[in-house]
């Protein structure tokens, strides 16, 4: 069988530049004829969701919804769904990062104005497009649009301190407040509306350029948020809606105690009663906008880190089983072909490689994990198997150049004596093994590509605060940086095919 090969950037659209204080829809055609100028065929993003607290897109208010933050304002000028004065007052926001305190007000209070507009002055086609994306997305949005009009009314706080009725969402209280906040609810069904249109027009613009779009899906989800607020019976809450047992993984590399994730942990005897309906919905939701769906953690589908929830650590956890094949064989017969990346990373135990071959899914190696060992390092090119996705880093380590000046004496001979380099251009010594491999795609993080330090690092696992960022700057992805990534991917084989 004939592999494709393939190659291609990781890189969120918040990091995009924009004069709107964070990377926009707007900012990504741009982008994406970059990607086509350097050949590559796929763009992987994190996450899109709406995030909280951290401004992590892994903990989001909803698997389904989407980031308005995200949502290009000269694209409601030109729509006429924002008026043209609304660009004469941007604020000097700075260029390399995302200052998510100032941007989130001022973008939240265009997104208001926009509203306005669209009452008073929304053309039909554009009313009866938003009323139609209502109708068709009722089933996640109507609990969306509800749970933010909610946590606004409450100042922001989690859904488990609102008055006590409706965090249980009794009847009479939901239908209370859905009327007490229609006019809040129109304008969360107007905002959701604006960014997936505007991300269908990416979609377009993506595949026009024979770019394909990979997503995230997280396996757990946050607890404040309208996924658990609305599906109380599927996670391990106990009567007053607290969870009992929270996800989190055992110690590793990027932690000494572990990681303590906090998020609930899904009751699956529940799901698999039920066919695994939400699950089905939620992959459904995700292949909708992207092409390839990346499924973070993996691992916890064959087996899970369940830690008591209140615990300080994640050390005192304990493995319990997941659901395995029956949820993917669920996926399959409701879904067809799952076009899925297992992101098996961390502890990964045979149960683990023998669900993700059983599901045909090809699992993912990192080049900064490859070194220091013996010879059977797995994340070694030389131990790779096609059906592999090889990257130099992920959002969670440090960039090439950062993890190089802070590597060890063992790891900077292994990589120099390996590789046949000297490590003067680490970065791209990376990313040349990387899409010399066998594997079928290899993906760089777009700091590895303009060979930055630690200062363009996207997140560290463990901290709370500085993550998620890191922007390029305007013109800082030069005709120099393409057309040695063109070559690079020209050379070994993942370019696409003329014509």
């Amino acid at each position: 069988m004939t592999t494709v090969r393939r190659a291609g950037i990781l890189l969120h659209p918040t990091a995009l530049p924009s004069r709107w204080g964070i990377g926009d829809l707007a900012s990504v055609v741009p982008f994406l004829d970059q990607l086509a100028a350097a050949r590559q065929q796929v763009w992987q993003v994190m996450p899109l969701g709406p995030t909280g607290y951290g401004d992590s897109p892994y903990q989001c208010f909803s698997t389904f919804a989407g980031n308005t933050l995200l949502i290009a304002p000269d694209q409601l000028i030109e729509a006429g769904l924002l008026p043209a004065e609304a660009a004469a007052d941007i604020p000097p926001f700075p260029v390399d990062r995302v200052d998510y305190g100032a941007v989130i007000p001022f973008k939240h209070a265009l997104l208001r104005q926009s509203f306005a507009q669209f009452v008073a002055h929304a053309t039909p086609a554009q009313r009866e497009r938003c009323a139609a994306f209502g109708s068709a997305n009722a089933g996640w949005l109507d609990d969306y649009a509800l749970f933010a009009a909610l946590k606004a009314a409450a100042g922001g706080a989690s859904w488990d301190r609102w008055p006590r009725a409706l965090a249980r969402r009794e009847p009479w209280a939901l239908a209370a407040a859905r009327q007490a906040h229609a006019d809040e609810l129109a304008f969360q069904r107007y905002a959701q509306w604006l960014f997936f249109e505007q991300w269908s027009d990416v979609r377009a613009a993506a595949q026009a350029r024979g770019i394909a779009i990979v997503g995230d899906v997280p396996i757990f989800v946050a607890y404040d948020s309208a996924d658990v607020w609305a599906n109380p019976a599927i996670f391990e809450l106990d009567g007053d809606g607290q969870p009992i047992n929270v996800a989190g993984v055992p110690p590793d590399y990027f932690s000494a105690t572990g990681q303590l994730w906090g998020n609930p942990l899904y009751r699956w005897d529940v799901l698999a009663q039920r066919g695994f309906d939400w699950w089905i919905a939620r992959c459904a939701a995700a292949l909708a906008v992207v092409d390839i769906v990346r499924l973070d953690h993996f691992r916890g589908f064959a087996g899970y880190w369940s830690v008591p929830a209140g615990a300080a650590t994640a050390i005192d956890g304990r493995w319990l089983p997941g659901p395995g094949v029956a949820l993917f064989d669920a996926l399959r017969a409701a879904l067809g072909d799952l076009p899925f990346i297992a992101e098996d990373l961390g502890l990964i135990t045979p149960d683990v490689d023998a669900l993700r071959l059983s599901c045909d899914l090809p699992g993912m190696r990192v080049l900064h994990f490859a070194f220091g060992g013996d010879a059977g390092n797995a994340y070694l090119p030389h131990n790779y198997v096609a059906r592999t996705v090889v990257y130099t880093g992920t959002h969670d380590n440090d960039t090439t150049r950062g993890w190089w000046r802070q590597a060890p004496p063992q790891i900077v001979d292994h990589v120099r004596r390996y590789l046949g380099r000297d490590g003067h251009d680490i970065a791209w010594d990376l990313i040349r093994a990387a899409w010399a491999s066998v594997a079928e795609l290899a993906v760089v993080p777009l700091q590895d590509v303009l060979d930055l330090g630690s200062e363009a690092r996207m997140n560290t696992p463990g901290t709370t605060g500085g993550n998620w960022g890191w922007r390029v700057t305007p013109g800082a992805i030069t005709p120099a940086h393409l057309s040695r990534l063109a070559e690079l991917t020209e050379w070994y084989g993942r370019a696409p095919a003329a014509g």
